[in-house]
């Protein structure tokens, strides 16, 4: 019976080490399809940053019929990269949304518009169709335009809103004199489709005094009262910067990770390239933690949109330092 004994005992030893060893699991929602933007994510995967943490990382991409926010909402997953506008918009609805690290330091939005539409300066947008996204990536364009003092409902003293699909379509097809993209994707589709960027007019919301913070992670507020759950960010931030930051070194390895874990194979090699290269340029810098007065620049964007502001009060507690502090030391 001894030896049954001690074998016994082996074997339950044997399962609860495994136990220990278990990976904690993380899931992540992206803001947007399979692409370079979240590079980042992809390589901290894919060099086993996150295993290095003890993590087991399922990364979910987004689509156009999906909201990040309504899918942490619904507990579909436990972080989600978003662009502060629309996690600011959901927590003032109740939504309590955190801000855990921010990633990207800089925006890449832009409007892009046709010379031939004779838009060469913002006061030329009235009276045009201007091509904007939704689901969220509308909030910083409306607050431009209202302190710009344009309505977006058209009319001659307005500009009028194409809600536009995720590509440019409406400006080659002339549809609209000027779109939104992003320096790391929409333009080079539209230089792509036979435009020289001397046919263009590009206006960055950097330069416009209106730029919002853009790809940060985001939380729900009462998982961070849960020391696992915090332990668990903690870890997860750390990986996901040393991701970043080998991204921003091998960029052309980063983009051909992200290609790997493109379930769709729609994605091009040259495309991807591209796009991480322009990326690289938003996230240097970043160490992951929030810089406060960019937040304060992003709140007063919000907040100053006239009778129809993006958010109506200053937030509180819709950012911490907690979790990077832990992470970056």
């Amino acid at each position: 019976m001894k030896p049954m004994g001690m074998t016994l005992g082996a074997a339950a030893l044997g399962l609860w080490a495994g136990m220990a060893a278990a990976a904690d699991q993380v899931v992540l929602q992206l803001k947007w399809v399979t692409q370079a933007q979240f590079a980042g994510y992809y390589v901290a995967l894919d060099q086993g940053f996150y295993e290095e943490e003890g993590l087991d990382v399922t990364i979910k991409p987004g689509g156009p019929d999906i909201a990040p926010t309504q899918v942490i909402a619904g507990g579909g997953a436990d972080v989600t990269v978003e662009w502060m506008p629309a996690a600011l918009a959901a927590r003032e609805k109740g939504l309590p949304l955190v801000n855990i690290a921010q990633p990207f330091k800089s925006s890449g939005m832009m409007l892009t518009c046709r010379k031939d539409s004779g838009v060469a300066t913002t006061d030329d947008f009235v009276g045009r169709t201007l091509g904007v996204w939704f689901f969220g990536n509308e909030f910083p364009f409306l607050s431009w335009m209202s302190q710009l003092g344009l309505s977006t409902e058209g009319g001659a003293d307005g500009v009028t809103v194409l809600k536009q699909g995720f590509n440019v379509d409406p400006l080659i097809q002339n549809q609209a004199a000027c779109i939104s993209t992003m320096t790391y994707n929409e333009y080079w589709q539209v230089i792509d489709a036979g435009f020289a960027p001397e046919d263009l007019v590009v206006f960055k919301y950097e330069d416009q005094g209106v730029a919002t913070l853009e790809d940060g992670l985001y939380v729900l507020e009462q998982n961070l009262a849960d020391p696992a759950f915090a332990d668990r960010m903690v870890r997860f931030v750390r990986a996901s910067m040393k991701g970043w930051k080998w991204a921003e070194q091998n960029p052309d390895a980063a983009a051909d990770i992200v290609l790997e874990n493109d379930a769709t194979g729609a994605q091009t090699e040259a495309h991807q390239r591209r796009m991480m290269s322009e990326v690289a340029k938003l996230t240097s810098g970043s160490n992951g933690a929030l810089d406060p007065a960019a937040y304060e620049r992003t709140v007063q964007s919000l907040l100053s949109g006239g009778s129809d502001p993006v958010i109506t009060r200053a937030p509180e507690g819709a950012w911490t330092h907690a979790i990077t502090d832990l992470a970056l030391n």
